[in-house]
């Protein structure tokens, strides 16, 4: 097979919008173990949603963007279901960002092509998904290139995401949906704080190598940015899509405010969906509980739910918008408060 043939099948985002997912919801609240656990995260979402006084802060962590995923994550910035989000880069640039370039990924499988060969091709492999590699690099230097438009100074991720945004909109969209030209139009902040562990490391390193004056991406701004968030909004919940340095990053917030002598109160709403287990000590596992020992989150309405996203989060997101919940809430524009206040009072 050659690499046209190979990447052929275009992975398609599942559209939550078409179909009502809150009788089967519903039906899993008297079922047991996940299905149960589903239906109450499902209503805790919904609570969350509904509470005016409450800022909504969606992390994603593993490869949700390029799982189909997408435009059921751009529904919730587009509508005022979120008013922050915290990423790992990749979701954001190497899966997002770059169908909002005009690319696409790809339907493969585990094991149908060697990886060897798909190392010769050029095709980058996800489980049971391709990426062609040449337009991955076409994403690296759109990065590179947004950096050399910018003054060379230090930039929080959020600074530098709201200019990937403003380049997708005067560029064009070459998708339908997009979470980072959603989060620009809707001044929604979106904070990488590993924001080089992915395609943006290769576009800014290429940036640096090539500038006498450069600009830098600033991890404790990213930090100090989603802390004046928390300040601000006093009340918030947290959707959490895995784990990783989004989950920890979020609800660390609670305790900066403390060190800062701003003390908010824990996260109120916490949900997680993982497949990560406990009982080895890591973060994306442990849980909420858990955190609660750590004055993050409160377990009032909080739960995990184990279960691979792709299998849950659409019913989730489903049901929340068939449910008309956020109908009401208010779009916080957060981005515009950070470039007012400058993020230090």
């Amino acid at each position: 097979m050659n690499k046209k043939e190979i990447l052929s099948d275009v992975l398609k985002h599942v559209d939550v919008k078409s179909f009502d997912a809150r009788p089967l919801t519903a039906a899993y609240g008297d079922m047991a173990f996940q299905a149960r656990n589903l239906a109450r995260a499902t209503g805790i979402l919904n609570q969350m949603l509904a509470d005016r006084e409450c800022s909504v802060i969606l992390t994603l962590a593993g490869s949700l963007c390029s799982a189909g995923l997408k435009d059921a994550l751009a529904l919730m910035v587009e509508n005022n279901m979120v008013d922050a989000i915290v990423s790992t880069g990749a979701n954001i640039v190497d899966q997002d960002f770059f169908e909002g370039m005009g690319f696409r990924h790809y339907k493969g499988a585990p094991h149908a092509v060697d990886d060897q060969k798909l190392r010769e091709l050029g095709i980058d492999r996800i489980y049971d998904t391709y990426i062609d590699e040449d337009e991955l690099r076409e994403c690296d230097m759109a990065i590179a290139e947004i950096a050399g438009t910018l003054e060379p100074r230090a930039y929080s991720s959020r600074e530098f995401i709201q200019a990937m945004g403003a380049w997708l909109d005067k560029r064009g969209l070459g998708c339908e949906h997009s979470i980072v030209h959603a989060a620009y139009k809707k001044d929604v902040p979106i904070f990488c704080p590993a924001f080089s562990d992915c395609s943006a490391g290769f576009g800014l390193v290429h940036h640096q190598w090539h500038n006498e004056k450069y600009l830098t991406i600033d991890s404790v701004a990213d930090f100090r940015e989603l802390t004046r968030i928390k300040i601000e909004a006093g009340e918030t919940g947290i959707f959490m899509i895995g784990g990783g340095v989004p989950k920890n990053f979020t609800q660390d917030v609670v305790v900066a405010t403390d060190i800062l002598g701003e003390e908010k109160p824990m996260h109120k709403y916490a949900l997680q969906i993982t497949v990560a287990d406990e009982r080895d000590g890591a973060l994306s596992g442990s849980t909420l509980q858990e955190a609660c020992s750590w004055g993050k989150v409160d377990t009032a309405f909080e739960q995990m739910v184990w279960a691979e996203a792709t299998l849950v989060l659409p019913l989730m997101i489903s049901d929340a918008w068939h449910s008309g919940l956020w109908k009401e809430r208010t779009a916080r524009q957060y981005n515009k408060l950070l470039a007012d206040s400058g993020a230090r009072t």
